[in-house]
């Protein structure tokens, strides 16, 4: 995070996060409780820390947690119980379990053993930008959607299934283009509980009716990412915006989900000549 300017809002929120972390390992480190230390949108939170930090948020509070345990456990004689009940885990058998996962050791071995040993994270330089960024004021967008859970690239069904019955229904007149909305962040969530919707963008006369749903993409101003290549390399795009652009623009996000914008298709489109607009929303300048 050096050389940002001093107006940063997205770094200075996530060093509050880290010193929060420090602070109260014995307390609430949820992600939803660092997302309101952060104040940012549990949208994009989990995101903006890993892309930055280089660590998903359970990878740093485990480590804060289990680096004051290793201390804690050298340099003082607490039994073992109260050191891991200060550092957020009032069951012993878990905490032995994240102990050893951490240092390979069980803490009584540690403590015997006497040498200090600290967990570090890994941090890698940043490259630089690489995908064509720009902002652009959008219109409302009307969407008719079908959802999906699961991983992400099932996400290809509902798009076949909402293709379909657009054809069935002889609503392609209607449309304007086609659009996913992924909802969580695959490094937090489950992936058979992925939720995100497959959509195509349509005028106010196209008639919406089950198995569709309506959605609408508010109108404003939005970060643009514009990626070519294939679907594998979207995550190298969305860290080049979480963790170069949105730091360095002094910008912030609005508390809505991201979605994507396919310009071409995979059907009759190779994969390295695919064109995919990555929109984060703005909150006002």
């Amino acid at each position: 995070m050096r050389n940002q300017p001093a107006n940063d809002p997205t770094s200075a929120r996530i060093l509050r996060v880290l010193d929060h972390i420090y602070a109260n390992t014995d307390g609430d480190l949820s992600l939803d409780h660092l997302a309101d230390v952060a104040a940012l949108s549990r949208f994009h939170f989990h995101r903006v820390f890993r892309a930055i930090t280089g660590e998903t948020v359970a990878q740093a509070v485990r480590r804060v947690r289990m680096n004051r345990a290793a201390n804690l456990l050298v340099q003082g004689d607490d039994a073992i119980a109260k050191i891991a009940n200060s550092c957020g885990y009032p069951n012993g058998d878990s905490f032995a379990r994240a102990f050893q996962g951490q240092f390979s050791v069980t803490p009584a071995a540690f403590r015997a053993r006497g040498a200090m040993q600290v967990a570090r994270t890994t941090l890698t330089e940043r490259k630089q930008m690489t995908y064509p960024v720009e902002t652009r004021d959008l219109p409302a967008h009307r969407l008719a959607t079908v959802d999906n859970t699961g991983p992400y690239p099932s996400i290809a069904k509902a798009f076949d299934t909402i293709a379909a019955l657009m054809t069935a229904r002889g609503l392609w007149p209607h449309a304007q283009g086609m659009v996913g909305i992924y909802l969580d962040d695959p490094a937090t969530v489950p992936e058979a509980e992925l939720r995100s919707k497959a959509c195509v963008i349509v005028d106010k006369k196209c008639e919406i009716t089950p198995p569709m749903g309506e959605h609408v993409l508010p109108a404003g101003e939005y970060v643009v990412l514009t990626y070519t290549g294939p679907y594998s390399g979207l995550p190298a795009a969305y860290d080049q915006l979480y963790a170069q652009w949105l730091p360095q623009s002094g910008r912030e996000l609005r508390d809505l989900p991201c979605w994507e914008r396919n310009l071409n298709s995979p059907m009759d489109t190779v994969p390295e000549n695919l064109i995919t607009e990555i929109c984060l929303p703005l909150k006002p300048a």
